[in-house]
């Protein structure tokens, strides 16, 4: 997961800039593979969090990324749609990063088995001692070690609008393949809705230089069209808020 934020350059300056203010220091993982701990250092986001006597999730919100109830936002109208009343059994989320998002579906619901894909070790070792789920090895694009069929509710927040358009797809091949029939699958893209021309001027003026691909656009359409050849029907979609903008959640099921 990337957290929401005012493209990479500014949002790493400004959690530096907050974390030095309260007196901690930057530090670059070791265990790092290109994900999260790039800008979202564990050790420091921590403990600003908790002199902020905040939960990691709502201080990165409100603080880091200044919009406070955007993961609430997002898990209220997956709620409404109906998605947690589906009382997911097994729950599949690729890259939860802090956990934000994860913390607030186990309120939702109560999977008996909850796995994660996350490239930083040392948020995937908190996730695992804080929430009790299963980390699986991550390599790239690929949910190799989880079984065909095997999930009831495949998720990603904020991760396909920070990768490049190849590695977003082969991770919706493998999403696809994991889901059991009747599954649902949840994502967001930014896609032609999040992108009119006054969205456009906003990340290009003050959204800061960015990185590689982020933010990174995607075509709804294809998303659909691709997902259909996967028996996969889009149930519904709405817009959250990402940095200077917003990205659209998409919903799928997948044929029963």
């Amino acid at each position: 997961m990337r957290a929401v934020g005012r493209g990479t350059s500014l949002f790493k300056s400004g959690v530096k800039g907050l974390l030095g203010r309260a007196g901690f220091d930057i530090v670059r993982s070791t265990n790092n593979l290109g994900g999260v701990d790039d800008f979202l250092p564990f050790e420091a986001t921590m403990r600003a969090a908790r002199a902020a006597g905040k939960s990691v999730g709502d201080y990165i919100d409100e603080v880091m990324n200044g919009t406070p109830g955007a993961t609430q936002f997002t898990i209220d109208e997956l709620g409404a749609l109906g998605v947690f009343a589906a009382e997911p059994d097994r729950v599949l989320e690729i890259g939860p990063g802090s956990g934000r998002y994860l913390e607030k579906t186990l309120t939702e619901c109560s999977p008996e088995r909850y796995e994660v894909y996350e490239t930083a070790a040392s948020w995937a070792d908190y996730l695992v001692d804080t929430f009790g789920v299963v980390a699986r090895p991550t390599a790239g694009s690929s949910l190799a070690p989880t079984p065909d069929g095997s999930i009831d509710l495949v998720q990603a927040h904020k991760v396909f609008n920070t990768v490049t358009f190849l590695c977003a797809c082969r991770y919706f091949f493998e999403m696809a393949r994991v889901t059991r029939p009747g599954g649902r699958i949840v994502f967001d893209v930014m896609t032609e809705a999040c992108l009119d021309p006054a969205a456009v001027r906003a990340w290009a003026t003050q959204g800061g230089a960015g990185h590689d691909s982020y933010p990174a656009a995607m075509p709804r359409r294809t998303c659909v069209d691709l997902f259909a050849t996967f028996g996969c029907s889009l149930e519904a979609s709405f817009l959250a808020p990402m940095g200077v903008a917003f990205t659209e959640v998409l919903v799928f099921a997948k044929a029963a």
